[in-house]
């Protein structure tokens, strides 16, 4: 089974160690310094007490790979639309492209069914690049809970989790979900294959949507901002502008909003993705895990004011430090969303 993973980072990399280890063949697209090492010294990871390497073909040139059984999208998903073309030459006819990424992907609404069936998220996929070149037929989801990082230059520490919950757009079981399902469920992972990967998507989305951009405006982390009453408040605002939207769409929450915000508290003092990409002025995943949100409100015509307000924020936070990860002209109005408008 041939395996590319497109952005072989904390969680890239960790993935493309277990994989080879389960006997896949594994490529893996990075660059930079990382890339060098992993070049030279192979890929490392640090786990359970013991250090794993795996020597794996590693390119920051796609072209030299060829087409590829599984593709599997590691990058932040704010770095996707730029490099799509340069995805072009590892997608065969019978490729599946995973989107491993945070917040919403661009296939959201391929066999959704309903007013917003085949609709595009300019948000995150501006002009309907990835949906025109990887294409929603190619597209599994995956929702990413392990937590990894980059430690050194090729070498990836394991902190926690296991799990990568995997599902078709339209629900099915199909050959192909299942068998990268049996692969990574081989290489030691999670992957239980989900009858609605959406449902999924939304219950991490959730908490990412208030506590990132909360977190990067106050600096605070996951235990400080769940017991302080008033950025409790703005979560919880936020969240259920979200839940109505989501349930719109078809979506079922398996746990309330409380239990959701006290979840994220008993982590502790851990400091969110947005909030550690601020501090290292790196571009934060604004548009995938808020912005999109706002739109696909905008579609329904449902207001978000909580999250319109948080949003707006973050977003002058994101400019004046200079960092990117927006992809979108200024907030989208319901007339530039007419429901139903097919891709």
């Amino acid at each position: 089974m041939k395996v590319c993973i497109y952005g072989a980072g904390a969680i890239g990399g960790y993935l493309g160690v277990e994989l080879a280890r389960a006997g896949a063949e594994v490529s893996l697209v990075a660059r930079g310094g990382h890339l060098e090492a992993m070049q030279t010294n192979g890929v490392k990871l640090l786990i359970n007490g013991e250090e794993r390497v795996a020597r794996v073909r590693a390119t920051d040139d796609p072209a030299e790979l060829g087409p590829q059984d599984y593709v599997i999208i590691a990058l932040k998903a704010h770095s996707v639309p730029s490099v799509v073309e340069k995805m072009r030459p590892l997608l065969g006819n019978d490729t599946s492209v995973v989107t491993a990424v945070n917040g919403v992907p661009y296939w959201y609404f391929y066999k959704h069914g309903g007013a917003l069936e085949n609709r595009t998220l300019e948000t995150i996929d501006p002009a309907g690049r990835q949906w025109e070149v990887l294409r929603p037929e190619r597209a599994l989801g995956c929702i990413v809970y392990p937590a990894t990082e980059v430690v050194a230059p090729g070498v990836i520490q394991h902190i926690y989790g296991d799990k990568f919950p995997l599902g078709e757009p339209s629900g099915e079981v199909t050959p192909r979900v299942k068998a990268l399902a049996e692969l990574m469920e081989s290489a030691g992972l999670r992957a239980p294959v989900m009858p609605n990967i959406r449902d999924e998507l939304w219950l991490k989305l959730w908490g990412n949507l208030c506590f990132n951009p909360i977190s990067a405006l106050t600096h605070a982390t996951l235990d400080v901002i769940a017991a302080d009453p008033g950025t409790r408040a703005v979560a919880r605002g936020m969240m259920l502008e979200a839940q109505a939207i989501a349930e719109k769409l078809g979506i079922r929450f398996r746990v309330d909003v409380e239990r959701r915000i006290n979840g994220a508290g008993a982590v502790g003092a851990h400091k969110t993705s947005m909030l550690q990409d601020l501090e290292r002025d790196r571009p934060m995943e604004i548009d995938p895990l808020v912005s999109v949100v706002q739109e696909m409100g905008r579609m329904l015509d449902m207001p978000t004011p909580t999250l319109d307000t948080v949003l707006a924020l973050v977003r002058q936070r994101a400019a004046i430090s200079g960092l990117g990860g927006h992809l979108a002209s200024p907030p989208l109005t319901a007339a530039d969303l007419p429901i139903g408008k097919p891709h």
